[in-house]
């Protein structure tokens, strides 16, 4: 059985993903909802001055005005559709005045591996390494991508995943998306796979590599410590399990290292054997 050396291409997906995200339209003005604790505050007439939170329907209940919807509202709309109302009924020229205090309805989650995860205000424009930062950065035990969980107003839930390969070494700034509110923001823990090599080598052994970092034959050698004085080189096989069989590859290292014959990428649980030279 031949294996074949892994090639990578590169997916149009976080591409696709992050033209997604982008194309919904930003809402630079901040709209109040529910859980927002304001204050309002109505000039010369300090009976009215009140400090309220948003119900989950939205709507808040004041002196005079009894019920009314906020949600949705810039805090500009929000004085402006109160000074109407009081015009109607009690005041000529109102002049209302409103300060968001609170802005639990722009919160964000962070979950997995960063320092302190947990739900945080977003206010303002603020992108997702600001957000990271906000949390602390990331662990060492982080994986090398962010998962990106938002729901839309159609009702349907997207998930946008970036490599931070490309967002903080490649320095791709088209990655450092925009967060909004209710977005969850994952870092998930590294996982790892194990390989196992035996026979010639100075560490025989388990080793535990990154799932998201491919690992060759040459490097797993490396990895054990090296082929012993030992060790036959031209005979190396790798044992693989495929549809419940295990089988087994012969290869010539010696070809691999003299660049004849490509590397080859090793996969979760392979058995790399090097035998004793019969010399």
């Amino acid at each position: 059985m031949n294996f074949k050396p892994a090639f990578f291409t590169v997916s149009l997906m976080v591409v696709l993903g992050c033209l997604v995200f982008a194309q919904q339209p930003e809402e630079y003005s901040y709209r109040v909802g529910p859980q927002d604790l304001i204050t309002i505050s109505v000039f010369d007439v300090p009976e009215l001055n009140i400090t309220v939170r948003i119900e989950e329907d939205g709507s808040i209940t004041l002196p005079l005005l009894g019920r009314v919807q906020a949600e949705g509202s810039t805090r500009f709309q929000l004085e402006k559709k109160l000074a109407e109302e009081l015009e109607k009924k009690y005041l000529k020229n109102a002049q209302v005045t409103v300060f968001i205090k609170e802005y639990q309805s722009k919160m964000i989650s962070i979950i997995g591996e960063v320092v302190k995860p947990g739900n945080f205000e977003l206010l303002g424009k603020q992108s997702l390494l600001q957000v990271v930062s906000l949390a602390g950065g990331f662990k060492e035990t982080a994986a090398g991508e962010v998962i990106i969980l938002r729901q839309f107003k159609d009702g349907k839930n997207r998930h946008l995943s970036i490599k931070l390969e490309d967002l903080m070494i490649k320095g791709d700034a088209d990655l450092n998306i925009p967060l909004r509110p209710g977005d969850i923001v994952n870092v998930p823990a590294e996982q790892f796979f194990d390989i196992y090599v035996f026979g010639q080598v100075k560490n025989p052994g388990r080793l535990q590599v990154k799932k998201d970092g491919a690992i060759t034959l040459l490097k797993a050698i490396a990895q054990a410590g090296g082929f012993s004085d030992r060790a036959r080189k031209g005979a190396v096989t790798i044992t693989r399990r495929i549809d419940g069989k295990d089988m087994k590859t012969r290869v010539n290292v010696k070809k691999i290292l003299d660049g004849k014959i490509p590397d080859i990428v090793l996969q979760n649980n392979d058995i790399v054997h090097v035998p004793e030279s019969i010399l």
